[in-house]
């Protein structure tokens, strides 16, 4: 006897803007990096991403260097890697908060306040009052070397030792934003020309102190990705007809699921399977895609009514949108599709074996990042957690998925 049931699938991921950021200091004696040092970090990105860093100029009163907003260049047009001499896009800046002495080792810390605090303004040639500066690519070198697979690692070095402007740089943060549908979703991660300093910036262009704005662009990175428009199949009979885990990609239409979000292919093959009563494709309502949970606005939702009887079972596929061909789907042979509830224990995050895996969120040959995917050919497999390039939610904070 047929029973009506409604499935809904919930984005439910609390997500975040940055992608990937950091702290970073001099590892030698002092936290620094003096005259004729160097400092290394490494990240991976993709095109439309940008490296966006701070360091206190540390012979002034608040003075920093930065890349202007949204940070560094990585890709040229065309999805080429940049290399080498990128110097000419970082600026110092003034942060705004005390008066500028002559810079050198006698500048007091942390000096005279503003009486009331200035918005942060670049200093290009002479501060506000009146103090000279070399030009800033020849205080600070920033060299880009590309290792491969979207990973990137910049190299600052201290050149200022031959300049009138001698100064050593203050431990620093560097943060990288999410892109999503073409747009950086934290163009501005650590300062704003023209606004205020904010979350810890004053700490560390006064005092070279790296560790509150550290803290709040932690908890500004993590996860975010979009879920593609979610496959349902009710079927009887048969074992679950989406994938068998330690197989390889079956050539009917996950691949186009796993690594687009695409699963019309899908629901078409399935469509014609013995033992499959219906197969669903759910968009949701105005992006198509179910977005996670932004700030204050709930991610977005999906729901079906479906008819079921004893005896049937349910199973469900969607993309992780920001990653190679990693999807979310029903373990071992689905739920029963009469059971009520919440069934989200019930899902794993899978590997398609498909393409070559990159950091989620930050891949150039990820389709959702407007790349093409490396192809590779291994078994499905789960995803790890922690993985090689993150450590995810638990499954329940990504995805929800409740029959009634």
């Amino acid at each position: 006897m047929e029973m009506p049931s409604t499935i809904t699938v919930e984005n439910v991921l609390d997500s975040r803007p940055l992608v990937e950021s950091g702290i970073f200091q001099n590892e030698g004696s002092a936290p620094v990096v003096m005259p004729g040092e160097s400092i290394s970090l490494q990240f991976s990105a993709a095109k439309g991403q940008a490296f966006s860093f701070a360091t206190m100029y540390g012979w002034s009163n608040d003075l920093f260097f930065a890349p202007e907003n949204p940070g560094i260049t990585l890709y040229e047009a065309d999805g080429t890697p940049m290399e080498g001499d990128v110097s000419s896009q970082i600026k110092l800046w003034d942060n705004g908060t005390r008066i500028n002495q002559a810079p050198g080792a006698s500048v007091s810390h942390p000096g005279t306040a503003e009486t009331s605090a200035q918005n942060i303004t670049e200093v290009s040639g002479t501060d506000a009052q009146g103090n000279s500066y070399a030009p800033v690519s020849s205080l600070m070198k920033a060299s880009l070397h590309y290792e491969g697979n979207s990973t990137f690692t910049l190299t600052i070095t201290n050149t200022s030792g031959t300049t009138n402007n001698p100064t050593p740089f203050s431990p620093g943060v560097w943060a990288i934003s999410y892109i999503a549908g073409g747009d950086l979703l934290s163009p501005t991660p650590l300062y704003m020309s023209g606004k205020p300093s904010a979350h810890g910036l004053t700490n560390l262009a006064e005092m070279g102190d790296n560790s509150v704005l550290g803290e709040y662009i932690q908890d500004q990175t993590g996860i975010f990705t979009p879920l593609s428009p979610v496959l349902v199949v009710v079927y009887h009979g048969i074992e679950n007809p989406i994938y068998q885990k330690g197989e390889n990609d079956r050539g009917k239409g996950l691949k186009e699921l796993a690594q687009q979000g695409d699963a019309s292919k899908l629901a078409e093959q399935l469509k014609t399977m013995n033992g499959v009563k219906a197969v669903y494709v759910l968009p949701a309502a105005n992006s198509t895609v179910l977005l996670p949970k932004i700030g204050e606005q709930a991610g977005s939702s999906v729901s079906q009514q479906l008819s079921v009887a004893e005896g049937d079972r349910l199973a469900i596929a969607t993309m992780y949108g920001l990653s190679n061909d990693w999807f979310f789907a029903s373990k071992d042979n689905g739920v029963d599709a009469t059971k009520k509830g919440d069934v989200s224990s019930s899902i794993g995050l899978f590997d398609n074996g498909t393409a070559v895996n990159q950091f989620p969120g930050a891949g150039i040959t990820q389709f959702n990042l407007a790349g093409t995917p490396l192809e590779e050919s291994k078994a499905i497999e789960e995803v790890p957690n922690p993985n090689a390039f993150t450590t995810l939610p638990e499954i329940n904070k990504l995805i929800k998925i409740t029959l009634q």
